[in-house]
């Protein structure tokens, strides 16, 4: 069922208004989630705990390269979008093109943000408009040596 979890963000919208008028809560994160690894899974799930529905930004191929260069990402967006729906932790995903998840997290109006603890709440994007409406923003601690940025340099060093 990994197709019906990929949603623009119109459909996520009216998804999300039926969600909230049955009390469910809404968390939101974001990334780029370029090569998947037990750090990303590890942070989805714990994520998830955090409320009822778990819905994922995922950077389009074109701001995955604005923010981590040129030869990023090694993954389609197609497939970052598959993959990362695939997960059961997952309830939606969202494609956006933006340098930054602002217009999804002001059209979404989640419960709860999320982000790593290596982002410091205040810097989180999103988070003064989250906290004005009422809601949450949470850091999840992630796994230590744990990215795809370690995992590329280990498999560049295996050639």
């Amino acid at each position: 069922m990994i197709k019906p979890k990929i949603k623009s963000i119109t459909r996520l919208k009216k998804i999300i208004k039926q969600l909230k008028a049955k009390g469910k809560k809404i968390v939101f994160t974001n990334g780029c989630f370029d090569l998947l690894h037990y750090g990303h899974v590890k942070y989805l799930q714990d994520a998830k705990k955090k409320g009822d529905i778990l819905i994922v930004g995922i950077n389009s191929d074109a701001s995955v390269r604005k923010i981590k260069g040129k030869k990023r990402p090694l993954v389609h967006e197609k497939d970052r979008l598959r993959i990362i729906a695939a997960l059961e932790s997952v309830d939606y995903v969202v494609l956006f093109k933006e340098d930054s998840p602002l217009k999804i997290i002001k059209s979404l109006r989640p419960d709860v943000l999320i982000k790593g603890a290596d982002w410091n709440k205040n810097n989180i994007v999103g988070s003064g408009i989250v906290l004005s409406y009422g809601g949450k923003v949470n850091t999840i601690e992630l796994i230590k040596e744990r990215s795809t940025t370690n995992l590329i340099k280990k498999i560049a060093k295996s050639l």
